[in-house]
């Protein structure tokens, strides 16, 4: 919104440029924009349907406005007066660039950018408000962090290593994730892995083993108890209810990784509750994979809103706005009744890839294993396709993702990690001993049903031409020995 726009009310423009019912027709829409940017920027709510892309750009002009490398009288003397060489990159960012917060904290305002300063507080503003409106509503604060989800985690965890200085040990329930785990490493810590519990076909936490090492290594010596909500099939999300009871009872800070919790109501649902029963200091998300932006920033979340200032103390430096920009523009794009559809529809549409799941697998003698705690993801046996042929299951996976299909993971036994330092047998299964192969495919926010089809269809003819490759090899074995 320009300037111009904003002052059309107190013009007085003769009715020889136009006629003053025209004009008051003009003025009226004006006005209408006008108070939807005045109630946005006064109650910091997100709206219930979403904007216009004109109006998005509208508003964001005029935030942009406020910084002062876009001043029309700018004298810039400093070392840092965000002057940007490329036309194209100062209009791609709307002519952001100074970044948001200062050296000392990321949540500090900044005397040349106002805009900017205005654009990161409203931002984390309408995700607190997001978050509380979906199931929420004891979060007590929340911000975005221009980092990925692993270096948020190790971020909140440098800030706890802050309050509890003679603490080295992270007790971690294993997840076959690299970045959560390096989050604890990069952080400078000492990870204890809490193994699963193999219970059925299914994993889970493994609640026992927390206390026994809450008393073996001693309250004083454990930095936080971390924990995970959304995960790959067959692990469950962790029982973070009693796990924060144990937080809770032993004034061990907990952390969660919230990764791509946010989109289910079932995870949401045990947030708020085990905040009830014992406690939580942060939980972490991913902006990409719960708002749909581009890669590059974490939301910290908390129900105790000082424990916050902590980790925003702790960022080194000021920090990129340009994430920022990219969550406010599509929360205003969506709405609160946008985003609340999206999470309606992959709900609805896990059901339908389970069911789908379940009658492919029944077709060919594998199962879709048990893990009925976890909302997201799925996965199915390739038992059938496995034998003496192990190694060539893995081609599945190459297989589907060269004919368009992204995300779909084939687990076999005997793959071994070491990340830094640290072992993990049966790597990508969250679990030693691992015996038959499987597949993990998971309904995130914005799929569609046509690419479930699409999937199936797909998954259909590259199993036909497995099983096919695999009848032929063993045709081949029994001539040989015949002859």
């Amino acid at each position: 919104m320009t300037q111009s726009q904003m002052n059309f009310n107190n013009v007085n423009i003769p009715e020889k440029l136009v006629p003053d019912n025209y004009l008051q027709l003009g003025l009226a829409a004006q006005r209408s924009k006008q108070r939807s940017f005045k109630e946005l920027l006064e109650k910091r709510k997100l709206p219930e349907n979403g904007w216009s892309d004109e109006r998005i750009e509208e508003l964001v002009h005029m935030l942009a406005s406020l910084d002062s490398n876009n001043y029309p009288h700018k004298v810039g003397l400093g070392e840092r007066e965000a002057r940007i060489a490329c036309k194209l990159v100062a209009r791609r960012h709307y002519n952001f660039g100074h970044g948001i917060g200062r050296s000392g904290d990321i949540l500090e305002a900044q005397p040349k950018a106002a805009g900017s300063t205005l654009l990161a507080r409203l931002t984390n503003a309408l995700i607190l408000d997001l978050i509380r409106g979906i199931g929420l509503p004891s979060c007590a604060g929340c911000f975005l962090v221009p980092m990925c989800t692993g270096m948020t985690l190790t971020l909140c965890l440098q800030s706890l290593r802050k309050r509890r200085p003679g603490a080295k040990y992270v007790l971690w329930s294993r997840i076959d994730q690299k970045s959560c785990f390096k989050a604890i490493t990069a952080a400078g810590l000492e990870p204890v892995v809490i193994p699963c519990l193999i219970q059925g076909e299914s994993l889970n936490t493994n609640v026992d083993l927390f206390r026994e090492k809450i008393k073996s290594l001693g309250v004083d010596s454990i930095l936080c108890l971390y924990t995970t909500t959304s995960c790959f099939a067959p692990r469950n999300i962790d029982d973070i209810a009693e796990v924060s009871k144990l937080s809770k009872q032993w004034q061990i800070p907990h952390l969660v990784n919230n990764a791509y919790g946010l989109q289910a109501k079932e995870i949401v649902h045990q947030l708020e509750s085990a905040n009830r029963v014992g406690r939580i200091d942060f939980f972490v998300q991913s902006s990409d994979k719960n708002l749909l932006v581009p890669v590059g920033s974490a939301i910290v979340a908390s129900f105790n809103e000082s424990v916050l200032h902590d980790v925003a103390s702790t960022y080194a430096g000021r920090a990129s706005g340009s994430q920022s920009l990219d969550v406010l523009m599509t929360l205003l794009s969506l709405g609160r009744n946008g985003f609340q559809l999206l999470m309606d529809q992959r709900g609805e549409n896990f059901i339908y890839l389970r069911e789908n799941l379940r009658k492919f697998a029944e077709l060919r003698g594998e199962i879709v294993l048990d893990s009925r705690c976890n909302s997201i993801s799925l996965a199915i046996t390739l038992a059938t396709m496995a034998g003496d042929q192990m190694k060539s299951i893995t081609q599945l996976g190459s297989m589907l993702h060269m004919r368009g299909v992204s995300g779909a993971r084939v687990i076999v036994p005997g793959q071994n990690k070491t990340i830094d330092g640290h072992e993990f047998i049966d790597f990508g299964s969250h679990r030693n001993n691992l015996q038959v192969p499987y597949l993990t495919v998971a309904a995130g926010i914005g799929i569609t049903r046509e690419e479930i089809d699409k999937f199936f269809d797909i998954f259909s003819k590259c199993w036909r031409q497995l099983f096919q490759t695999k009848n032929d090899k063993t045709m081949s074995l029994l001539e040989t020995t015949i002859k």
